[in-house]
């Protein structure tokens, strides 16, 4: 039923921390300051985003009821919600990043952020008024979550894209903390559940 969102949400809701393992060892030691400063708080989030993902999954994954599915994606979009807000948070309050132009990228990554989490926030109100007693209206408002979602995944990260690059993002791609974290035991790759849409 919801095989869609399931692969929107593969896609989209680790957008964040795609980050590579290359790393420099002339870093600035203030650049890794400062990203250990942010990963120190990004990964309890990363884990929440990742175990929302593997909430609705797994609802996707058993014939469940619409009622059930409604209430496993509401409190997922609310996870991932308050995740985005809280990374838009570490990533204001560590401050701008010792780089050129290090005030105008942080900025725009915790407005991005802050925008994503709204977006979550809406997706939430969207499953929250679909209709669970016809099942094939509850279907065609999850599609339509699911295509909303699937933008929302493709659209608006280039600020965090710009975050993550050059010397800051290598000294991210160092901190354990700005790993990508797996859960239930599955990697939160976009390609996992992708493949089975």
């Amino acid at each position: 039923m919801n095989k869609k969102l399931v692969a929107a949400l593969s896609g989209g809701a680790v957008l964040l921390m795609a980050l590579s393992g290359c790393s420099s060892e002339d870093n600035d030691s203030k650049v890794n300051d400062w990203a250990k400063k942010v990963c120190d708080q990004v990964q309890p989030q990363l884990k929440k985003i990742a175990d929302a993902n593997t909430s609705i999954q797994q609802a996707t994954s058993d014939s469940s009821k619409p009622a059930d599915v409604q209430t496993t994606d509401s409190a997922a979009f609310q996870s991932i919600s308050q995740a985005y807000k809280s990374l838009g948070a570490a990533v204001n309050s560590a401050g701008a990043p010792p780089v050129t132009d290090g005030e105008k990228t942080q900025q725009e990554a915790v407005k991005e952020l802050n925008s994503t989490a709204t977006s979550y926030g809406g997706l939430k109100t969207k499953v929250d008024e679909l209709d669970t007693k016809d099942q094939a209206k509850f279907a065609d408002g999850l599609k339509g979550v699911a295509d909303e979602l699937a933008t929302l995944s493709k659209s608006g990260d280039k600020a965090l894209q710009k975050l993550q690059s050059g010397d800051v993002g290598k000294a991210m791609a160092k901190q354990p903390g700005c790993q990508k974290p797996t859960a239930g035991g599955a990697t939160a790759s976009p390609t996992t559940a992708g493949s089975q849409s």
